[in-house]
């Protein structure tokens, strides 16, 4: 596939209370993306360090595509994409020039937060293929983008207007097996976008374990 380096849409929802607890149903939107079905909403810019320590700004991609990711490791839903998946998109979206960026908003203490040499040695353990790893330990990059779950992802222009919000997939279970006939929506945004299309599905509800963030705020709530 190829993507170009240029240009989320509608709400994030709350779907699971934790790692396989299905969640209440109602949506929020994500703050920023009221209207980005109309290719309005600006990506809230953020600066975070990365895993070997170097700031990190959104603003250091303009003109490229970017995709954000939120992660945790011990998460289920994470290790059913990680399972080859999730590094095989990340290296098909970087050959072709989109900026990946991986976040782990997870509070100090709680299960998927990573500092120091779990951190740097991140990428080579899972054998991944994204841009950066980058830590958000406060949380205020995760919550400014609405992201409950992991994974969420977010699909972002060269413009800066987040064109794709949401859930990774349409198999919102933690079975590898599922993958099999899956349609991806990140791939498929970027797809989109790499053709000159409006991407045909800007949003989907996300699925996966509850960011925990540090003050609390951010978890799903139980259904």
């Amino acid at each position: 596939m190829k993507y170009a380096l240029l240009s989320i849409s509608a709400a994030s929802a709350l779907l699971l209370a934790g790692c396989g607890q299905p969640a209440d149903k109602s949506a929020e939107a994500p703050a920023g993306t009221e209207n980005a079905a109309a290719g309005a909403q600006v990506a809230p810019p953020f600066q975070l360090a990365n895993a070997e320590g170097e700031q990190i700004s959104l603003a250091d991609f303009k003109g490229k595509t970017v995709v954000l990711e939120w992660t945790n490791e011990g998460c289920p839903y994470v290790k059913k994409h990680y399972s080859g998946a999730m590094q095989a998109l990340q290296k098909d979206a970087t050959a072709d020039g989109v900026v990946w960026l991986t976040i782990v908003s997870s509070a100090p203490g709680e299960q998927g937060f990573v500092e120091g040499a779990n951190a740097k040695n991140w990428k080579q353990r899972f054998n991944a293929g994204f841009t950066h790893l980058l830590l958000d330990p406060t949380g205020a990059t995760g919550k400014a983008y609405g992201a409950k779950t992991t994974p969420d992802m977010r699909v972002i222009d060269g413009d800066g207007r987040i064109i794709y919000a949401g859930g990774i997939d349409d198999k919102p279970t933690n079975k590898v097996e599922d993958l099999q006939g899956a349609k991806n929506f990140v791939r498929a945004a970027l797809d989109d976008h790499a053709a000159g299309r409006p991407v045909a599905t800007a949003f989907a509800q996300p699925y996966g374990c509850s960011i925990k963030y540090a003050d609390g705020a951010g978890a799903a709530k139980k259904g």
